[in-house]
């Protein structure tokens, strides 16, 4: 099953391939990792039908394990920390068989059985034809975690496609579909991941310097943070070549300051979902957040201003929700888009937008013209009921130290005012220290 990817460390036996807690260890490394993961997993009897969850992050054990499980034909369940609180109730929707526990520090805890028999239809499918399979929750931002199940036969042909080897940052998490990406495109090109301890500016800014990385994948959150640390002029950031940016709206603002700060780095916007896996992107420009999204294996059109996906990587389905698919096999996003050719722009989540007296009001344009006052750090809109118009659109709001609260609201709605609509204008703004995101640096509406 993962055969190229072997075959690909041995190419590349002696150059760097995971560099964990400042240390680089080498793709010969890996393989070595990879034998004895095989050698527990089989110790335990892994096989098809087994579903095996694995708590750890980037490391070269639980980057072993994950590839081990694949092998194994089973289906591998990446669990990190940032899903602490969620564990349990995960463990149990997916059915898990076996347990890997892998410390901080990159060290096997613990490998054993569980007394849980998987038995989901989606799982036994995977089991008769001897596929590997991945399950991925999704962050739950909007509702309840959703788990869903792909078979890893399709999700890594793509990988098998031979591109650029590059040095990257994983800072999208290990159980991330963009972060499985950036991985797996890593280990399949020869290249290098270099992991980082907290996922704040300085640590981030340090790595890159410290271990010279060509691509840093991220969220326009973590962006904006970036920004507001005042940190880019501390570190020679001058082997970084690629920004990717994805998971949620990018502000036309911090978008342009980007550009500004780091004017010689590509700006990438990229699309992808757990549920269909990431589509290779082509931006218009730098700076335009007008993106063309497919490539092999992907189709795209738009129902009713919403942008729908057929693709080979489609998961199979949820463990614990309907279908998502139309009859003829389309995922629906809930992205709502507008077209130009074959250039998409995003607008918002479908579940997002706010109706205020029967006017659409989107919040990332609302946040786009808040962010661009020098006094806001950051902002979140969002609707609240109201009985005259049935919504109102509320900001909360970030302000930099020392900015008095009511001078500042007083001349935010009045210049907000002359450059929207009234309908469109926050009824109701709320200070807030609070962050607005989550550990995965999404905003949470």
């Amino acid at each position: 099953m993962i055969d190229f990817l072997i075959e690909s460390f041995k190419g590349n036996r002696e150059k760097e391939c995971i560099i964990f807690n400042d240390r680089p260890y080498l793709y010969r490394d890996l393989l070595n990792a990879v034998e004895i993961a095989t050698s527990e997993l089989s110790a335990l009897g892994a096989g098809p039908g087994d579903v095996v969850s694995i708590e750890g992050d980037y490391n070269p054990i639980s980057v072993a394990f994950f590839l081990a499980t694949l092998e194994a034909k089973a289906v591998a369940v990446p669990l990190t920390e940032s899903v602490k609180q969620k564990k349990a109730e995960f463990k149990r929707i997916a059915e898990v068989t076996i347990e890997i526990k892998i410390s901080q520090s990159g060290e096997l805890i613990s490998a054993e059985r569980t007394n849980e028999q998987s038995s989901h239809e989606i799982l036994q499918k995977l089991k008769v034809a001897k596929n590997p399979g991945l399950i991925l929750f999704s962050s739950g931002s909007t509702g309840a975690s959703k788990a869903a199940v792909h078979d890893m036969v399709p999700f890594l042909e793509k990988f098998k496609t031979k591109r650029h080897s590059r040095r990257a940052i994983t800072f999208l998490l290990f159980d991330h579909i963009g972060g499985l990406n950036t991985l797996l495109y890593a280990l399949s090109n020869g290249g290098t991941v270099i992991t980082v301890s907290d996922r704040t500016p300085n640590v981030v800014l340090k790595a890159i310097d410290q271990h010279q990385v060509e691509v840093l994948p991220t969220s326009p959150t973590f962006l904006n943070l970036l920004i507001l640390s005042e940190s880019i002029n501390k570190y020679n950031l001058s082997s970084l070549k690629l920004i990717t940016y994805g998971t949620e709206m990018m502000p036309e603002s911090t978008l342009s300051r980007m550009r500004v700060l780091m004017p010689g780095v590509e700006l990438l916007q990229t699309y992808g979902l757990s549920e269909v896996g990431i589509l290779r992107s082509k931006s218009e420009s730098s700076d335009s957040l007008w993106v063309k999204i497919g490539g092999d294996g992907f189709e795209t059109r738009v129902s009713n201003g919403m942008l729908e996906i057929k693709a080979k990587s489609a998961m199979l389905g949820y463990l614990n929700a309907p279908s998502p698919f139309t009859a003829d096999g389309w995922f629906i996003t809930k992205d709502l888009v507008e077209t130009k050719g074959e250039y998409f722009k995003f607008l918002g989540r479908q579940s997002d937008i706010i109706n205020v007296g029967g006017e659409k009001v989107y919040p990332a344009e609302v946040e786009n013209e808040i962010l661009t006052f020098s006094e806001v750090s950051d902002v979140i809109v969002q609707s609240e009921k109201n009985a005259l118009t049935g919504n109102m659109v509320v900001a909360k709001i970030h302000l930099n130290d020392g900015i008095d609260e009511i001078e500042f609201k007083s001349l935010l709605r009045k210049n907000l005012l002359e450059r929207l609509p009234s309908f469109k204008v926050p009824q109701k703004f709320v200070f807030s220290s609070v962050p607005f995101h989550t550990e995965r640096f999404k905003r949470q509406r």
